[in-house]
């Protein structure tokens, strides 16, 4: 891995992807944030040598390059899935990427179902701590500890000091924030309402198809990290109602406006 890594960071770096500073990681439903990004260069995944393609039609699939508040950022619209496919290796294969160009930093966004059913979709919940139902670990595979320690430590794996600051802007910008534990399963089908109830026994605020295998290698590359859920329904499994994917979208797309402020003024104070 360690050569596919250097090719593909060799091929951005040569393409004008010089020295970001901070690494975002959009999430379904969530591409608004490009439209306060100075592009300085973009490219389309399916050129990047080495990197998975991403296959979800509301997933852009491109790497922005530009400038946010005055820091250099590295962007990835449209991210990979286990669902799609994908290996757990190659869905967090742009983690190692960005920090091999030099990021400091890692944001992540996703889209989840509120399993708190004091949550209320629309509103943003910051994650705090995670469950992996995802059967399975990105740092399961021969040479790994030529990348990072092979038994990563997770007792803390979201980074306190940006949660906090998040906290403080979310409180100044009048932000309704909750913080909560978010769970990852497999997907693409959703939960039904047994396994709703299964996720709040075990202590679960929210789930989604994301994000943790992402968190794990940003921990084992000590790459401090930290992850906002945009609520787009709520998992009642009491009255569940069949899911709609474009109704999940257009309330992403109406929450994601406050995770856009949230990002930029944690940037801003970076």
């Amino acid at each position: 891995m360690i050569k596919l890594i250097e090719d593909t960071t060799d091929y951005l770096i040569e393409k004008g992807f010089d020295k970001p500073e901070i690494g975002i990681i959009l999430g379904t439903g969530l591409g608004q944030l490009i439209d306060h990004i100075e592009v300085i260069k973009e490219v389309s995944y399916n050129h990047i040598p080495n990197f998975p393609t991403a296959t979800v039609e509301f997933h852009k699939g491109r790497l922005i390059y530009g400038n946010l508040e005055g820091k250099k950022v590295v962007v990835m619209q449209g991210r990979f899935h286990l669902y799609e496919g994908y290996t757990l290796q190659d869905v967090t294969y742009p983690v190692r990427i960005m920090h091999k160009l030099g990021v400091k930093t890692l944001l992540v966004s996703n889209a989840s179902g509120a399993i708190n059913l004091d949550f209320n979709k629309g509103e943003l919940m910051l994650i705090d701590d995670h469950i992996n139902l995802q059967g399975g670990s990105p740092l399961a595979f021969k040479g790994v500890e030529q990348l990072g320690s092979r038994f990563t430590d997770m007792s803390a794996p979201y980074d306190k000091t940006i949660n906090e600051s998040l906290k403080k802007i979310a409180k100044d910008n009048n932000i309704k924030l909750h913080n909560g534990v978010y769970a990852s399963v497999v997907g693409p089908q959703l939960e039904t309402r047994a396994e709703y109830r299964y996720l709040k026994v075990i202590g679960a605020d929210a789930v989604g198809m994301s994000t943790v295998p992402e968190v794990i290698v940003a921990n084992h590359l000590d790459l401090p990290v930290a992850a906002v859920s945009v609520l787009t329904d709520e998992c009642d499994p009491e009255n569940l109602e069949p899911i709609n994917i474009e109704e999940i979208i257009a309330m992403a797309n109406k929450a994601e406006p406050q995770m856009i402020t949230l990002f930029r003024e944690l940037i801003k104070s970076m």
